[in-house]
């Protein structure tokens, strides 16, 4: 997955296809768990538009999108943010969730 900014996060989602923004801390161990299951997701999913961005450096993401906590997973269709997920439950139901 390759680091984005606040603007290709935005250029993605312009795109009639999910695109999402995975936001996370490095010091915080929920977030290495996270960050191992979005690397499986993003090898099941090719065609999903795929980003990370570490939250301390991004403040502007946390403040337009309202992010609450890390770690934090952004899904936007046609340009919009349709859902936050803060639960990274298992790879099935982030899956469920992109697909």
């Amino acid at each position: 997955m390759e680091e984005w900014n606040l603007h290709q996060f935005e250029e993605a989602s312009k795109n009639p296809a999910v695109a999402a923004f995975y936001l996370y801390t490095p010091l915080c161990g929920t977030c290495q768990v996270a960050s191992k299951m979005m690397d499986v997701v993003e090898q099941l999913l090719p065609d999903v538009k795929l980003g990370k961005a570490d939250l301390n450096y991004h403040e502007e993401v946390a403040a337009r999108y309202g992010v609450e906590s890390v770690p934090c997973l952004l899904i936007s269709k046609e340009g919009q943010p349709v859902e936050k997920i803060y639960a990274f439950r298992s790879v099935p139901y982030l899956y469920e969730k992109l697909s």
